[in-house]
């Protein structure tokens, strides 16, 4: 029985509080505000002991909304906000006077794949801000959907070689197309060789495209692959919640990742995925 379980991967989101751009003509179920009351019991049917909430917009508006609903809620133990890192000035101004001081302020994410461009993050000032971000020792979370993505983190890599990046949803493996493991694979074991990539086990039922009917099996090989790749200590779980509600329950996913990491790894190394490495990462 796995004691402590951090999902590393929660959104909210609240129309009144910030502006969500990539919403705006969204005609799913995700077009309405989220609060982080709506999960409260299925997150404790799933035994999740501890969670971080991840950026939905790129405003401070909607950092700050995250951060007050941290302080307010028990479970939170960070977020992962943003910071204008197109502005390296105004960036390290934001850390200084504000969210440097923040102890909820845990990471920093950008939705780069909203961005036409797959190479956004090597923009010299993106660069000189990720610097910004790596001398104050927060991470990354790398928001890919392309194999494009997973080559741009890994100029970053070189560039900024301190910074700890992860990639959310392990950078949309090739789970529909049954492909194992492709151009994705290759780009990922080359990641895997750089100590301060991580990968986040997440958002894959969205990703198997199979609806509510995704199961453990559709996903295994792929974060067994991951597993191979980064090891037992640098990888970790997500939930993704509300997103995720479009393959199905927050129990529903969190049943399928625990079927699979438990049938992967021992109980040892299961610990660390489930809670240890987010701990570490995040510092919480």
């Amino acid at each position: 029985m796995i004691q402590k379980i951090a999902d590393t991967h929660v959104h909210i989101w609240d129309f009144h509080r910030a502006e969500y751009a990539w919403l705006k003509d969204n005609t799913s179920i995700l077009n309405r505000t989220y609060s982080i009351e709506e999960i409260e019991t299925e997150r404790i049917d799933a035994g999740i002991t501890k969670g971080i909430l991840v950026q939905a917009a790129n405003n401070f508006e909607d950092t700050d909304w995250m951060l007050h609903v941290a302080v307010n809620t028990n479970w939170i133990a960070g977020i992962v906000g943003w910071l204008p890192l197109t502005d390296p000035e105004a960036t390290l101004k934001a850390l200084q006077r504000k969210y440097g001081k923040e102890k909820y302020f845990k990471g920093v994410r950008h939705l780069i794949h909203d961005e036409p461009d797959a190479e956004w993050l090597l923009q010299p000032e993106v660069i000189n801000s990720l610097q910004i971000l790596a001398d104050h020792n927060i991470p990354y979370d790398v928001v890919g959907v392309l194999p494009e993505h997973i080559e741009t983190a890994l100029e970053v890599a070189n560039k900024v070689p301190e910074l700890k990046m992860v990639f959310d949803h392990l950078n949309q493996p090739p789970i529909a197309a049954k492909e194992q493991f492709g151009r994705w694979g290759e780009l990922m074991k080359e990641a895997a060789q750089h100590k301060n990539f991580y990968a986040k086990i997440s958002g894959l039922g969205v990703t198997a495209q199979k609806g509510e009917s995704w199961t453990a099996d559709d996903i295994k090989p792929y974060v067994g692959f991951a597993l191979e790749q980064f090891g037992a200590d640098r990888c970790f779980l997500g939930g993704d919640w509300p997103v995720a509600l479009l393959a199905g329950s927050y129990n529903h996913a969190w049943k399928n990742y625990k079927e699979v990491i438990l049938e992967l790894v021992d109980k040892s190394a299961a610990e660390k995925i489930f809670y240890s490495n987010a701990a570490n990462f995040y510092s919480f």
